[in-house]
């Protein structure tokens, strides 16, 4: 009589949906940003943003690739699939310099993308 063992195959499920549920929440952003908080509540999103990133020494990246500042437009037309309605999300650190989060967000805004959001952590209360 031949049965066929599900249980190896249950095992290595679950583990694998463990490893993906840890893991996926990792594969967001991998810049390091220093990001301030705020009180603001926490944004309901459907879709996946695209995300231009400020670091503390006012280097700029698109996603996870370090681009120049008069190259965010262009790259931003490039990749966005719904064209000037889509989500950009600009992570600036919190020790960056504001005249470049600004210059940034005001290139992006001057090329027509209407929904620019900035991005913060949420306050603790201590």
């Amino acid at each position: 009589m031949s049965e066929i063992n599900v249980t190896p195959f249950v095992d290595v499920m679950l583990v694998l949906l463990i490893i993906f549920m840890v893991a996926a929440p990792m594969l967001t952003v991998g810049v390091p940003i220093d990001l301030p908080e705020t009180q603001a509540k926490e944004m309901n999103a459907q879709t996946q943003p695209i995300t231009v990133s400020v670091n503390d020494k006012g280097q700029i990246y698109l996603q996870e690739t370090e681009i120049g500042l008069d190259e965010v437009v262009p790259k931003l037309e490039a990749i966005s699939k719904t064209g000037y309605e889509e989500r950009i999300f600009v992570r600036g650190d919190k020790s960056a310099d504001y005249g470049t989060v600004m210059q940034v967000m005001a290139r992006i805004s001057a090329a027509g993308f209407k929904n620019i959001g900035l991005v913060t952590l949420q306050e603790q209360n201590s």
